[in-house]
């Protein structure tokens, strides 16, 4: 994680773009599992759409095979 962050201040764009790619990726994944968790926990659909700043239509299609 460490190198990670160092290389999206690196000044080399394949370097830096290569991290940036990779926090895409994290981002999705954590994105996916937080919404598992909240469904498992019973919120609807519109409190993980309110927690993450998007609409409920875009959330459900989204992760709408989370359960």
């Amino acid at each position: 994680m460490t190198e990670l962050v160092d290389d999206v201040g690196s000044r080399d764009p394949t370097t830096g773009l290569r991290a940036v790619a990779a926090l895409r990726r994290l981002v999705e994944q954590l994105e996916d599992l937080h919404v598992r968790n909240a469904r498992a926990a019973g919120w609807p659909w519109r409190a993980i759409a309110d927690a993450l700043g998007v609409t409920k239509q875009t959330v459900h299609r989204k992760h709408r095979g989370s359960r």
